[in-house]
């Protein structure tokens, strides 16, 4: 394979530094990529909150499972309209992003206590040990929380972030320009 003229191959520097130049210009980013993947880790692990939920049957998990993926994706969707494209950030989208993953920990939590409920009761307690997809819900409740409470610290550091951000360089050290200029001195002497 040859180069192309006009274009350098950087490899994996080139990549990290178009990467922050990115950064640099949409901070945001970082904080919905968080909730992006505290969705997918939910939504990936729905089977184990599913099979939970039909083995306690206590009241209201069925409704905070729901919930949980209702506001996940419409907590994203309020986070993407909260920065629009070349506009001020939008307040009260941003303050109902918050609040709804806000809802998403409470749900979690609630989720989490119900089961806590169902395997240390005194008539009848549910074993983790003999249905192990309830020990992983419990466990999968615990990160999602952990991860949706770091993409609520993110997004309200963005304006942190975007400092910085600016404060790293990631311009190009050109070398044609600083051998011209090199030029230029030897002529005028």
């Amino acid at each position: 394979m040859s180069k192309k003229p006009g274009k350098q191959q950087g490899g994996f520097k080139e990549f990290i530094r178009k990467t922050i130049v990115s950064l640099k210009r949409k901070p945001q980013m970082i904080p919905m990529l968080v909730l992006a993947a505290a969705f997918l880790y939910y939504s990936l692990n729905l089977t184990q909150i599913s099979n939970t939920t039909a083995k306690i049957q206590l009241g209201g998990m069925g409704l905070t499972g729901f919930c949980t993926m209702l506001f996940s994706m419409l907590s994203f969707v309020c986070f993407l309209n909260a920065y629009p494209h070349r506009k001020k950030t939008n307040i009260p989208m941003l303050a109902l992003a918050f609040l709804m993953m806000g809802i998403l920990i409470f749900c979690d939590t609630f989720y989490a206590a119900r089961i806590i409920e169902a395997t240390t009761r005194a008539d009848h307690p549910i074993s983790m040990a003999d249905f192990a997809y309830i020990g992983n819900a419990h466990h999968m409740l615990m990160v999602h929380r952990i991860i949706v409470a770091v993409g609520v610290v993110l997004t309200a550091l963005v304006p942190v972030l975007r400092k910085l951000l600016r404060k790293i360089n990631t311009s190009l050290i050109v070398e044609e320009s600083a051998q011209m200029n090199e030029l230029d001195l030897s002529e005028e002497a």
